[in-house]
C-alpha cells in the first residue's frame, strides 16, 4: 500500500511545474546555506509568501526543498573540509560533503516513510530529564575534539557554556551578566557569534601568519575529485551518520548541530586512526554532513505525524501548511494522503536534483581557492559582516561578530580548540533549561531516576573518561 501510494505520488510530481518548483527550492536552499547569517529556516520563511497561490502539494514541496543544511551544524564539516581545502583538495571536500549529504537525505526519507508513527511516539516519551542527558551526551563529544590536550578542551567548553548565561534567565526571566546593556538582554546572537568565531578568527590568523609577498598562484592547477571507489570506501561512515542524524533529528529541539557533533565524535572513536581527524580526511567530512542532512528528514517525523515542530525550519513549515488549510498531525494522513506522499516522493527527487546542481555548482565554487588571498580575505570579511547584520538588521550583531572573531583569534594563538566552545554555546541553554525543569518536576536527583536518562548519563561519563584514560595510559607507556 505504501509503495503504491509512493509511486502514485512520484507520477503526480513528474511534471514541468513541480520539477521547476523543486529545482528552484534546491537552488534557493543551497544559496541560503552558503550565505553567512542566512539559515534554512530564514530561507523557508522568506519563500513561504510566494507559495500562497500554489497548489498545496507544490507549496509544501517548495518549502521542504529549501531546507538544505548550511548552518552551525555545517561547522562540523569544516573540521576536515577546510584542511582538505588548504591541502589543495577542495574538490575532494566538496565532492564528499555533497554525496554524504544526498545519502543522508535519502536515508532519512526512507525512515520517515517507514517509521514515522512509531518513532514520533518514542520521541514524545522524552521528558526534560532525557533532554538534559542528551545535551550532556552531546557535550561529551568535546572529549575527542581537541586532540591530546584535554585541559584546553575543557576550558574551551566552559567558555562556551559561560557565554550562554549572558542575557535573560530562561526560567525566572531575570537579567544575567548583560551589564544593563539592552541589546544583550537576549544574550549573544548565535549566528553572528559563530561567524566571528569560525570565519573572522580564521581570517585574522591567516593575515597575522601569511606572507603575501611569497604567495604562490595556483590557478593553473587542476582540482581532483573523488571517484566511485573513494565514495565506496566511506560507505559505512555515511550509513552510520545517516542513522544518527535521523534519530537525533526526530527529537524536538535536538537538531542538526547535535546530530553532526555526535556523529563526528562516534566516527572518531571507532576509527583506527583517530589522530587524523581534523587534518582533512573523508570520514570526518562525511560523518558531519550525512548526519546534518539526515536530521532534516528526522525533524519532519514529529511535524507530520503529531504537529510538533522538530526544528526551527519545521516550525515555519507548519505555518506554510496552515496557509493552505492543512493541519499537520494524524488527520493529514487520512484527509490528505496525496499531499503526504507527494511530499515523500518530492524529497527523493529533490535529493537527486541537489546532487546534480551541487556537482555543477561545486566545480565553479572550487575556483575560489585559486583567488589570491589579499583579494579573498577582504571578501570573506565583508560577507561575514553583511551576514551578521542580515540576521536581525542590527549593528550590535556586527559588533558581536567582530568581538567573537578577536576572541577566536586569541584562542587560536594559544592553541585552544574552537569546536568545543561552539558545542558549549549550542548545548548550554538546552542543558540548563531542561536540568532546571527536571529538578522542578522530580527533585534534586530527577535526572538519575528515569532509565533512559540514566543510561545516557552513563554513556556520557564513559565518553568523557575513556579518552582521558587512554591519554594517561599512552603517557605512562611512553615514559616507561
Amino acid at each position: 500500500m505504501v509503495v503504491t501510494n509512493l509511486l502514485n505520488g512520484l507520477v503526480r510530481i513528474m511534471n514541468l511545474q513541480s520539477l521547476l518548483v523543486m529545482t528552484v527550492g534546491v537552488v534557493v536552499g543551497i544559496l541560503a546555506g552558503a550565505m553567512p547569517g542566512i539559515s534554512p529556516s530564514m530561507g523557508v520563511a522568506l519563500m513561504v509568501p510566494f507559495t500562497f497561490k500554489m497548489d498545496p502539494s507544490n507549496a509544501l514541496i517548495s518549502a521542504v526543498t529549501i531546507n538544505t543544511p548550511g548552518t552551525p551544524s555545517a561547522a562540523v564539516t569544516s573540521f576536515d573540509g577546510y584542511p582538505m581545502c588548504k591541502q589543495g583538495r577542495a574538490g575532494w571536500g566538496l565532492g564528499m560533503s555533497l554525496v554524504a549529504s544526498v545519502v543522508g537525505g535519502i536515508f532519512s526519507v526512507i525512515i520517515l516513510i517507514a517509521f514515522a508513527g512509531p518513532l514520533a511516539k518514542v520521541a514524545l516519551k522524552f521528558w526534560p530529564q532525557e533532554y538534559f542527558s542528551l545535551a550532556v551526551l552531546g557535550l561529551s563529544a568535546t572529549a575527542s575534539l581537541g586532540g591530546k590536550d584535554w585541559l584546553k578542551v575543557l576550558v574551551s567548553t566552559l567558555i562556551g557554556l559561560l557565554l550562554c548565561t549572558v542575557g535573560m534567565d530562561p526560567i525566572l526571566g531575570v537579567k544575567r551578566f548583560n551589564f544593563n546593556y539592552v541589546p544583550l538582554y537576549d544574550g549573544f546572537t548565535f549566528i553572528p557569534a559563530l561567524i566571528g568565531l569560525l570565519a573572522i578568527s580564521e581570517v585574522l590568523s591567516e593575515i597575522s601568519e601569511f606572507n603575501f609577498v611569497t604567495q604562490n598562484v595556483t590557478a593553473a592547477l587542476k582540482t581532483s575529485w573523488p571517484g566511485i571507489r573513494d565514495y565506496w570506501k566511506v560507505k559505512w561512515t555515511m550509513l552510520r551518520a545517516s542513522v544518527i542524524g535521523t534519530i537525533v533529528g526526530i527529537f524536538p529541539g535536538a537538531g542538526a548541530t547535535i546530530a553532526a557533533f555526535i556523529s563526528y565524535d562516534i566516527e572518531r572513536r571507532i576509527s583506527r586512526t583517530p589522530e587524523r581527524f581534523g587534518t582533512g580526511i573523508p570520514e570526518g567530512v562525511c560523518a558531519g554532513e550525512a548526519a546534518d542532512s539526515a536530521s532534516v528528514g528526522g525533524a519532519l517525523v514529529p511535524m507530520l505525524t503529531l504537529g510538533i515542530p522538530g526544528s526551527a525550519t519545521t516550525a515555519v513549515l507548519i505555518g506554510a501548511l496552515m496557509i493552505h488549510d492543512l493541519q499537520p498531525g494524524p488527520e493529514l494522513f487520512t484527509k490528505h494522503p496525496d499531499v503526504v506522499f507527494n511530499l515523500y516522493s518530492s524529497m527523493f527527487v529533490a535529493n537527486i536534483i541537489m546532487l546534480f546542481v551541487g556537482t555543477w555548482g561545486s566545480r565553479i565554487w572550487v575556483n575560489v581557492t585559486r583567488v589570491r588571498k589579499e583579494i579573498l580575505f577582504p571578501f570573506i570579511f565583508s560577507f561575514a559582516l553583511i551576514g551578521s547584520y542580515a540576521v536581525r538588521s542590527s549593528m550590535v550583531d556586527v559588533a558581536i561578530c567582530i568581538g567573537f572573531g578577536i576572541l577566536g583569534w586569541i584562542l587560536r594563538k594559544f592553541k585552544f580548540p574552537l569546536p568545543p566552545m561552539v558545542l558549549g554555546m549550542v548545548l548550554g541553554t538546552m542543558a540548563e533549561v531542561n536540568l532546571r525543569r527536571a529538578v522542578m518536576i522530580g527533585g534534586t536527583w530527577a535526572v538519575f531516576q528515569r532509565p533512559i536518562s540514566l543510561v545516557l548519563l552513563i554513556l556520557s561519563a564513559m565518553s568523557f573518561a575513556l579518552p582521558i584514560y587512554g591519554e594517561i595510559k599512552r603517557r605512562k607507556k611512553k615514559a616507561a
